[in-house]
């Protein structure tokens, strides 16, 4: 049988893209959900040319079209992803993903409950990440989930099963 394809945020892999040269390998994604599903990493930020190690990055702004601003020198390198992700969204069109895991609280992969920044510095969960938002406005039906949530059984079944019919 063919594998289910999903993509996947790729620190969640073990592979060393984070900001610190770091990754954020989850051991159930990759040794037991990967033995029955081929996975499209996906890093967006190493990917769309901030490199590794890289400055910290994060939201500011209007919870709705935050911009993606480097914390340390204050440039704002929202136009450079959202160019880059549109293109990599469309061609993960042609890869027949049936679903996609993001790496939570990420400024470009969080899903849901991002830290948003408002002019006094204030952090609000109110975001999501640049790339995740938009790969589900071009792909709203497609099962998606973050890692973290995938440790809860009824999440994860929920997701599985998803994953599953959407392949079928």
């Amino acid at each position: 049988m063919e594998k289910i394809k999903l993509g996947i945020s790729s620190c969640l892999l073990g592979n060393p893209v984070r900001y610190d040269g770091g990754h954020r390998l989850d051991r159930f994604l990759r040794d037991t959900l990967g033995q029955y599903v081929d996975y499209v990493p996906v890093c967006p930020e190493a990917e769309c040319g901030m490199g590794i190690p890289r400055e910290t990055i994060r939201l500011e702004g209007n919870k709705d079209a935050p911009r993606l601003v480097i914390r340390s020198t204050r440039e704002d390198k929202t136009d450079r992803m959202v160019r880059w992700a549109k293109k990599r969204v469309g061609g993960l069109a042609d890869e027949n993903l049936c679903g996609f895991i993001f790496k939570s609280d990420s400024p470009s992969c969080g899903m849901e409950r991002v830290k948003v920044y408002d002019d006094q510095g204030m952090p609000a969960k109110t975001g999501v990440g640049i790339f995740a938002r938009i790969f589900m406005e071009r792909f709203p039906l497609l099962p998606v989930e973050e890692e973290g949530r995938l440790h809860d059984t009824g999440l994860r079944e929920n997701f599985i099963e998803r994953i599953f019919t959407l392949k079928r």
